[in-house]
């Protein structure tokens, strides 16, 4: 049992333990945020708030730059996902969960390619092209920022692309050292399974009442 404790979180021999509270903290709160979500509640925004501003922070302090930009920039979506959620449609009815048309999947594609380009000339310019981890960093960034902007316009697909980046950063931030947080995102992959799952009953009930 101890070897398996070890190998857990051995990682974590030398963080302060002041790091260590808020990287579970912000887990805590990041769990609680994709299970709002789930549950088309708008709750979801606030609480991915508290998290993703102590993953900025931390983020910041271990000089994990592409994964600092990926909460940044989750920070600024939730402010416009919660807008989004609660904005009126009509006198009675918020913005409701739907599927992605034709020009949100261009849009879907572009931002993908765009955050490509631009994570990469990050990279370049501060010489971080070191491991393959650098690459897969890319790759992940790219598909959070379009499951992002899907979940901010409360599009269905959202969960598509959680599900794959959430699955992709399961060994990722294990083999970064980052125990805890690697456990959120097997966590997350099982919330956003069902996540889908739950969008896309309501969504088939709500066009069979149409």
């Amino acid at each position: 049992m101890n070897h398996i404790f070890n190998f857990l979180f051995e990682q974590y021999s030398n963080s302060s333990s002041i790091d260590v509270f808020l990287e579970i903290t912000a887990v805590l709160f990041g769990f609680v945020s994709v299970w709002c979500s789930k549950q088309n509640n708008v709750l979801v925004f606030p609480t991915g708030l508290i998290s993703t501003s102590i993953f900025v922070y931390l983020l910041f302090k271990w000089q994990l730059l592409g994964d600092m930009m990926i909460n940044g920039y989750y920070f600024i979506m939730s402010l416009y996902g919660w807008y989004i959620w609660t904005r009126k449609v009509d006198s009675e009815n918020v913005t409701p969960i739907s599927e992605t048309t034709k020009r949100e999947k261009l849009m879907g594609v572009i931002i993908f390619i765009a955050t490509l380009i631009f994570v990469y000339a990050i990279y370049q310019f501060f010489e971080m092209w070191t491991s393959w981890v650098a690459y897969v960093d890319t790759l992940t960034t790219a598909l959070f920022f379009v499951g992002m902007w899907l979940m901010a316009k409360r599009k269905i697909e959202n969960w598509i692309f959680w599900i794959v980046a959430d699955i992709i950063s399961v060994p990722l931030y294990f083999y970064k050292g980052f125990t805890f947080t690697s456990l959120q995102y097997l966590g997350f992959t099982i919330l956003a399974i069902f996540g889908f799952l739950a969008w896309r009953k309501h969504l088939n009930n709500t066009l069979q009442a149409a």
